[in-house]
C-alpha cells in the first residue's frame, strides 16, 4: 500500500527537521540586510541631496519609509520561505532583492531618479510576476505581497514624480 500525502509530508517535515526555521531566519536576514544596503545609500542624503530636490504634495514624510520597508521585507521573506522549494519563484525573489537595493544605489547613492525610474519599473514587473508564481501554490503567501505591490506601485509614482519636477 503506497503512503498517503499525509505521511509523505510528515516523513519529510521529520527529515527536514528545523530547517525550515533556519530557513526563514536566513531569509529574513537577507531582507532585512537588502534593506540596510540600500538605507545606507539612502540615510546621509535625506538631509542633503534629497532635500533641495522638489517633490510633489503626495510625498510622504521620510521617516514613514523605515516602518514601512521594514515589514515589507519580513513579508517578503516570509513568501520566500514559502516558497523556496519552488525555483523559479526563489529565483525570482533572489532578483527583486538585488533590484531593491540596486534602486537606493541609483536615486540616492548616484542621484539619478531616471535612472532609479527604469529600475523600479522592472521591479514592479518581478513582483507581478513572483505574486503570479507564488499564488497557484501558495496563495496565502501570495497576498501577503499585495502590500508590497502597492508600496513599490506608490513609489514609482513618486520617483516618476521627483524625475519630472526635477529633469
Amino acid at each position: 500500500m503506497e503512503p498517503s500525502l499525509e505521511d509523505l509530508a510528515r516523513k519529510r517535515r521529520d527529515r527536514t527537521g528545523t530547517r525550515p526555521v533556519w530557513r526563514l531566519c536566513g531569509l529574513l536576514f537577507l531582507c532585512l540586510a537588502a534593506g540596510a544596503v540600500g538605507g545606507a545609500a539612502t540615510l546621509p542624503e535625506i538631509k542633503g541631496w534629497y532635500v533641495g530636490l522638489a517633490k510633489p504634495s503626495f510625498n510622504p514624510p521620510s521617516w514613514i519609509f523605515g516602518p514601512v520597508w521594514s515589514t515589507l521585507y519580513v513579508l517578503m521573506g516570509c513568501s520566500a520561505n514559502a516558497a523556496w522549494i519552488d525555483r523559479q519563484a526563489r529565483r525570482t525573489f533572489f532578483i527583486i532583492l538585488l533590484v531593491n537595493a540596486l534602486w537606493s544605489l541609483l536615486f540616492f547613492g548616484m542621484h539619478r531618479p531616471d535612472l532609479a525610474l527604469i529600475d523600479i519599473l522592472g521591479y514592479l514587473i518581478l513582483l507581478i510576476i513572483w505574486i503570479l508564481q507564488l499564488w497557484p501554490q501558495h496563495r496565502g503567501y501570495a497576498l501577503l505581497q499585495l502590500p508590497h505591490l502597492l508600496w513599490v506601485s506608490f513609489a514609482t509614482v513618486l520617483n516618476a514624480s521627483i524625475w519630472w519636477l526635477n529633469k
